[in-house]
């Protein structure tokens, strides 16, 4: 269970949950007083939507990044963050992708370094 998690994946799986929960959280507060979500993200003055512009390219670029990091990394079904931050959220899945980014780069490490002791 606990193969190559190291510190930082530990700091990304945190930052996961907290992601999820956070949102989630006020996803379902918003279904409950049945609010009109997108119409929330967008007509509620320009700080909010300068929120939404800035949290929304910041996910395309991460949703780029987490493509490309996992298919140069060898992970398997990288694209499925990204899918699944449509059905959760990018607070959750970018933060789980960072996480087992590292586990997947520790357990590169540690091949290296039993590769090169032989």
């Amino acid at each position: 269970m606990t193969k190559n998690w190291t510190p930082l994946a530990v700091v990304w799986l945190i930052l996961a949950i907290a992601g999820l929960v956070g949102t989630w959280t006020n996803n379902i507060l918003a279904i409950i007083g049945k609010r009109d979500f997108i119409g929330d993200w967008v007509n509620s003055g320009p700080a909010v939507t300068s929120l939404t512009i800035d949290l929304l390219i910041a996910a395309v670029a991460g949703s780029i990044f987490m493509i490309v990091q996992a298919r140069r990394l060898g992970m398997k079904l990288g694209w499925l963050y990204v899918v699944g931050a449509g059905f959760t959220a990018f607070a959750f899945t970018f933060p789980l992708f960072l996480a087992n980014r590292e586990r997947t780069l520790a357990a590169q490490r540690a091949a290296a370094r039993a590769g090169s002791a032989i």
